[in-house]
């Protein structure tokens, strides 16, 4: 009767278990459908590269007006 319990107790935590691991399969599958979405709004390596280009730019011309502000 003792071995009869605990191999139904094997079976339910062995159920419960696949259950889990099924559960956390579809949700590791899902992102993955997402990411094309998400990286669809990720800005594209070359405008990130003219806002740069950009900043720099600008700070170098502050840097220009700076200096000769400081000498006149």
């Amino acid at each position: 009767m003792r071995a009869a319990f605990s191999l139904l107790a094997l079976v339910i935590v062995a159920a419960i278990v696949l259950s889990l691991v099924k559960k956390q399969a579809t949700a590791l599958k899902l992102p993955a459908a997402g990411a094309s979405a998400a990286s669809a709004a990720l800005p594209q390596p070359q405008a990130v590269g003219q806002q740069v280009q950009s900043s720099l730019d600008d700070a170098a011309r502050r840097a220009a007006e700076a200096t000769s502000a400081a000498t006149n």
